[in-house]
């Protein structure tokens, strides 16, 4: 009874010392405790209108999800600014008829980071990623949300690997 209740004991002391600032999804924000990520606007040739909002929403919202940090207007910690390089839409595949039978949107994102804890962590990178879709579609409604969600979800995570995870 005396070894189990030292073994309760040992982890109560040691594992809320050590979960601090780490986040289970593999980033560590180290002592930082707000984030700032400004508006990304699209200076991108073809223009689509929600394209930055939502984009600009979808990375707040995952540093949210998957850290402790507190979304701050300005003063951040940890500070994400930017904008949105390139909307390309381009056949990738052709029909019989010389119709696009597959489509491809790409979108890139040109990021600065800024730790104003530790500067050496700063960086500047463009992150792409694309989503294929069916030529026979309009690029609107369902599909167009689909393809923002894959290539939101996957540039993001990037984002996300790259200023706090270290990969």
């Amino acid at each position: 009874m005396k070894k189990i209740l030292l073994v309760f004991s040992f982890l109560f002391l040691f594992i809320p010392a050590g979960c601090g600032s780490y986040s289970f999804t593999g980033g560590s924000t180290g002592d930082a405790e707000t984030i700032q990520i400004d508006f990304f606007p699209n200076t991108a040739v073809l223009v689509e209108p929600t394209l930055s909002q939502r984009f600009t929403v979808a990375l707040q919202d995952l540093f949210l999800r998957q850290t402790n940090l507190k979304l701050t207007d300005s003063g951040g910690d940890l500070h994400f600014e930017g904008e949105i390089t390139q909307y390309r839409i381009i056949p990738i595949a052709a029909t019989a008829e010389q119709t696009a039978a597959q489509n491809r949107l790409t979108i890139a994102v040109r990021v600065r980071f800024y730790n104003r804890l530790n500067e050496e962590d700063d960086f500047e990178q463009t992150f792409s990623f694309y989503s294929d879709y069916d030529g026979s579609l309009q690029l609107t409604g369902g599909v167009l949300d689909n393809a923002y969600e894959e290539i939101f979800e996957r540039i993001t995570q990037d984002i996300f690997n790259a200023a706090v995870a270290k990969w």
